[in-house]
């Protein structure tokens, strides 16, 4: 397997974690925010207070996106394992 095989495979990896992260990422951020927003208006200092909205809007997140992380993450896996016997030729 020469380097532009393997860098190739790296990079769509990488592109693959960071597609199915984004959604998560981004939830957990706005909710951060929004909390974070909240508390400074309302003079609250709990540091706990954004534990829980972030882990519940997480959790929707996964229960929304979850069919669509899992099949593109098998998606990959399935073209890696199908061209496996071109990744040995190359060798």
């Amino acid at each position: 397997m020469n380097e532009n095989i393997v860098v190739d495979i790296a990079r769509e990896a990488i592109y693959i974690i960071i597609k199915v992260a984004a959604p998560i990422l981004i939830v957990s951020l706005t909710v951060g925010l929004i909390v974070s927003i909240l508390q400074t208006v309302t003079s609250i200092q709990e540091h706990t207070l954004t534990f829980v909205p972030k882990l519940i809007a997480i959790l929707l997140v996964v229960l929304l996106f979850g069919n669509w992380m899992l099949t593109s993450i098998k998606e990959f896996m399935i073209e890696l394992y199908s061209n496996f016997s071109y990744y040995i030729r190359a060798l």
